[in-house]
């Protein structure tokens, strides 16, 4: 009876084993979570695992193990990125007047209200004109917020470029009167006020291995390549460029995507970030969204003209955080990944995020290694089977023999 007992309990642990390594054994990779002392944290992901996790992220699971219990952890991942809100203000367009130190327009709310930006619009397409900008609070006693700002616009068949937005400090006043300096009368065909607001996103640098800049003067284009240690999220790009003159020229910035062999040798695939201008009237610094990749290509259009001078470049990346709910912190948690094949999580608790805690303590992922229940068998064609072989050869020959004595008996 005791035996019959010990091999029933037997059974019982290793069928256990067995069902907490399926929950784990279709991803290569895991991490060690260290420090769970309560139920809500948070952890950044370390830059040495998106190599080896899936692109979007679905791959990503995190077990808590506990002798035979095996739970899944549900939690949500963050991508820490610039928030901003942009809030057009009303305000009407009072007067228009000129003199000969320029032209003038003066806009009036109905109180006084803090902006930071005008867009303006004109039905010129070629101009480069000096603004200045005031602000009044009873339309006599004025105060400057902007003098000497350059904007400018230019179109013609290599070309087709803007730079008509005043930024400025947030500035709060009942009245705001642009002058404008031109030889000619300009024909302001829109001015559209308004306050934008940015939260800063949580950011990383990001640094390149190598940054090589090739002048291609048959194409007429500068091209630069460069190549990160590691496959890590970007967002921003900041370079740096010179010129002696004013220059506005057109930039696209691509990644890598993949790579395959040539006879040249291992040449990349590449897909688009960013399209746009540089120009010496804008800082050239480049926003897009967070694409993880090891490496980038940047081209910049010269025409006709000398290529920059360009030396080098900053990379700044958003963190991703995952905000994990620990159920049972007595449990031993890893984080697991690299399975291809498996669909995004769904938790409930991104229903209910207003219930997460604002202040959370963070904990520590370990290193990563090879999972021990790993275990995706991949089975061979049924032809490379030798004992189907065998087994084949067998009825043909069978049924080839059964043929000939028929045929002999004919």
């Amino acid at each position: 009876m005791m035996l019959k007992l010990k091999i029933n309990l037997l059974l019982l642990l290793l069928l256990i084993i067995i069902a907490a390594k399926a929950q784990t054994n279709t991803y290569k990779f895991k991490r060690d979570i260290a420090g769970v002392n309560s139920v809500w944290h948070s952890m950044k992901l370390p830059d040495q695992l998106y190599k080896n996790a899936n692109a979007g992220f679905e791959d990503l699971r995190i077990f808590g193990i506990n002798g035979k219990d095996t739970i899944e952890v549900p939690y949500l991942l963050k991508q820490r990125g610039d928030k901003t809100d942009n809030k057009e203000i009303a305000f009407k367009q009072i007067n228009q007047s000129s003199n000969p130190n320029g032209y003038y327009y003066t806009f009036q709310s109905d109180a006084a209200i803090t902006i930071n930006q005008i867009n303006l619009s004109f039905k010129q397409d070629n101009f480069d004109w000096q603004i200045t900008l005031d602000g009044s609070n009873d339309n006599l006693t004025w105060f400057s917020i902007l003098k000497d700002y350059r904007i400018l616009s230019i179109k013609n068949n290599d070309t087709n470029y803007q730079f008509t937005k005043l930024s400025f400090p947030n500035s709060n006043y009942k009245y705001f009167r642009v002058a404008l300096k031109s030889p000619v009368q300009p024909e302001l065909l829109e001015a559209k006020i308004s306050k934008t607001d940015t939260i800063k996103g949580i950011y990383q640098d990001v640094k390149y291995k190598t940054f090589v800049v090739k002048n291609d003067a048959v194409n007429k284009e500068t091209v630069i390549d460069v190549t990160l240690e590691n496959a890590v999220p970007i967002a921003y790009l900041k370079l740096n460029a010179q010129s002696d003159f004013d220059f506005y020229r057109s930039i696209k910035i691509e990644y890598a995507t993949d790579s395959f062999k040539t006879d040249k040798g291992i040449q990349y695939n590449y897909a688009n970030l960013f399209e746009g201008t540089i120009s010496s009237l804008e800082k050239p610094e480049y926003h897009f969204e967070n694409t993880i990749t090891s490496r980038l290509k940047i081209t910049i259009q010269n025409n006709d003209n000398k290529p920059l001078r360009l030396s080098g470049l900053e990379l700044k990346g958003n963190v991703y955080e995952i905000i994990v709910r620990f159920d049972n912190p007595t449990y031993n948690y890893a984080l697991y990944y690299g399975n291809e094949k498996v669909t995004s999580p769904s938790y409930e608790i991104e229903k209910f995020e207003n219930e997460i805690p604002a202040i959370l303590t963070s904990v520590a992922i370990g290193q990563e290694q090879q999972n021990p229940a790993y275990s995706i068998k991949t089975e061979k064609p049924l032809f490379e089977n030798k004992t189907w072989l065998w087994v084949l050869m067998a009825v043909i020959i069978a049924l080839l023999g059964w043929f000939s004595f028929k045929m002999l008996r004919n």
